[in-house]
């Protein structure tokens, strides 16, 4: 079952609109066959159309399904920017409409086509379908809502010119400017609706990249900071040492030992600049989890920490939320996220729940998972993970609290 449905389940948020979009295109070319193709070939012997004609209006609308398709799928690969505009397939597919849809008519006045229900049908529905096509061309789809009117308007005028009553020439300008009105409005929005959810889908991975971005520069500043200065110290009293020493002046001795105390020294801060990195505090990261899951659109629940944890608790359980945002932001499509911490017979639990994890997605096998539990393993802690009931996925971390520690934080 799941080779069935991994094809859905291991897309992202936005292929699967995309993914839908398009086939919802490709169903309409079976509606509009179904709908109008086959109209002249049911009717044929009720209203004696000759079989020839019949078979001729039910290509035509077949080709002219087909064409619309694919200036649909072409249309929003324009739309995503993944190719140039289609304006030759719109041209030739506008082409195509006018010409099917005047011949109808035309047989349709000299009595060839006598059948008003066929006629109705291929030439309205030719041209309805033609208008949603036409509205993927258009980088504001409002505008085609001035080409419905136009088209309603131009049809019923060649009815009225062709010989036709006027009323009939209204019947076919009110269903061209109903039916093209409702397709115009649905296909716009969907074109609309896949490139707003591609651009929020690229914009939450430009905040992760900004974000390591901004931490790496955080780091370097740092370095750079601590070392900047008493690198720039050692320079200068090696070089007053080199000079004393080829003196013979015995001061140089205690250049050297500065030099030996500033490079220690400077070792120290280095290993505090590291500890600060690598160390997480456990209020900071819920935190900071806050922060990145709402700025990539995700709800995060975060209970309160329950009581004073010791350093070493924190720290692990830190790293803990730390590692499982990170695996909510790479491994699924959550819109909900829940984080709680409590008591539990001396130890504290926490929690971390989510929901939009894709099937198939193995996060046992990586090296996040396994370097939480050595940190746990350290301080006698465990760590669970795996799907919970629902569809959620859920990771949980017990970490006994020593007594000592306990009563001194409380």
């Amino acid at each position: 079952m799941s080779r069935l449905t991994g094809w859905w389940s291991g897309r992202g948020t936005a292929a699967k609109v995309e993914l839908y979009t398009r086939w919802t295109f490709h169903f309409f070319a079976v509606i509009e066959i179904g709908a109008i193709g086959l109209v002249p070939l049911a009717r044929a012997e009720e209203t004696r159309i000759a079989a020839p004609l019949a078979l001729t209006l039910t290509l035509l609308v077949c080709a002219h399904a087909v064409l619309t398709a694919v200036l649909s799928s072409r249309a929003l690969d324009w739309v995503l920017d993944r190719r140039d505009q289609p304006v030759r397939l719109a041209t030739a597919l506008t082409v195509l409409t006018a010409v099917i849809a005047l011949a109808v008519l035309a047989l349709r006045a000299t009595g060839v086509l006598a059948d008003v229900a066929v006629t109705s049908a291929v030439a309205t529905g030719l041209v309805t379908f033609t208008l949603g096509g036409l509205v993927l061309c258009l980088r504001r789809p409002r505008r085609m809502m001035y080409g419905v009117p136009a088209a309603a308007i131009g049809t019923g005028g060649a009815v009225v010119a062709m010989g036709g009553h006027p009323g009939e020439g209204t019947g076919y300008a009110v269903g061209i400017l109903l039916g093209g009105a409702g397709i115009v409005a649905a296909c716009g929005f969907s074109a609309w609706l896949m490139k707003m959810v591609w651009e929020l889908e690229r914009s939450r991975d430009l905040k992760a990249r900004l974000a390591v971005a901004e931490e790496r520069l955080r780091f370097g500043r740092d370095l750079h900071d601590v070392m900047g200065r008493n690198l720039s110290v050692i320079a200068l009293k090696s070089e007053l040492a080199v000079q004393l020493a080829r003196r013979e002046r015995p001061e140089a001795v205690d250049q050297m030992i500065e030099v030996q105390r500033i490079a220690q020294e400077s070792q120290r801060e280095v290993r505090d600049v590291v500890r600060g990195y690598r160390e997480a505090d456990l209020r900071v990261e819920l935190e900071g989890a806050r922060g990145v899951l709402g700025a990539a659109g995700i709800d995060c629940a975060i209970d309160p920490v329950p009581m004073e944890l010791p350093a070493g608790v924190q720290s692990v359980l830190g790293w803990v939320v730390r590692e499982t945002t990170t695996n909510v932001l790479r491994h699924g499509d959550a819109r909900m996220c829940a984080i709680s911490l409590r008591e539990k017979d001396g130890s504290v639990l926490l929690t971390v729940r989510n929901d939009g994890v894709r099937e198939g997605a193995v996060m046992e096998r990586g090296s996040g998972l396994a370097g939480l539990r050595e940190r746990l393993a350290a301080v006698d802690g465990t760590l669970e993970a795996g799907p919970d009931d629902g569809g959620t996925f859920r990771v949980t971390a017990l970490v006994p609290v020593p007594r000592s520690e306990k009563g001194a934080g409380a």
